[in-house]
């Protein structure tokens, strides 16, 4: 039997949206420029230039009450990937009219939009349960609202705007 390789336990990453200053300060600490923030009742929009060598630029939207970041990334050509969203699961929250934060609680889900969804890193989510990052009812949390992400976007053709727009929730890109 093959052992699945050792995952590096990790805390929670924890990201700042300041809207006044137009900056993203990444889990990492490191301040970026942000291009353009847009709130609306269900969530924060976030765009912004991206120093990363498989991406140039990222798009992002904050959705509170789903525990949900939805993400498209602008790949640079040679790291193109087979995907539309990529959803993190986590907290996301207005602190103040101009301050959000998010902690992220590990699962990710990759969106093909008409074709699937993929769960990643359930076992990075154990791993931090395990070490006592993440207690166990902040766990189950996360995977009960994995599986309802998965779930109504199935339910609605893998189209996750069709799902949000049932949750009365549209989404608008740069």
């Amino acid at each position: 039997m093959t052992q699945a390789p050792a995952v590096h336990v990790h805390r929670p990453k924890v990201e700042y949206f300041d809207i006044a200053s137009l900056t993203n300060t990444d889990p990492k600490g490191f301040v970026r420029q942000v291009e353009r923030y847009h709130v609306q009742p269900w969530g924060l929009y976030m765009a912004r230039p991206a120093d990363h060598r498989e991406f140039h630029y990222m798009e992002s939207w904050l959705l509170p009450a789903l525990a949900l970041r939805v993400t498209i990334f602008h790949y640079n050509p040679e790291y193109r990937r087979d995907q539309n969203y990529y959803l993190d699961l986590g907290e996301f929250t207005e602190v103040s009219p101009d301050r959000w934060t998010s902690v992220d609680h590990y699962l990710d889900i990759v969106v093909r939009t008409g074709r699937e969804t993929e769960l990643l890193d359930v076992d990075e989510l154990l791993a931090a349960h395990h070490a006592g990052l993440l207690g166990a009812a902040e766990s189950q949390t996360a995977i009960e609202r994995a599986t309802a992400a998965i779930d109504g976007i199935a339910a609605n053709g893998y189209s996750l705007e069709r799902w949000l727009e049932s949750q009365g929730i549209t989404l608008t890109w740069k």
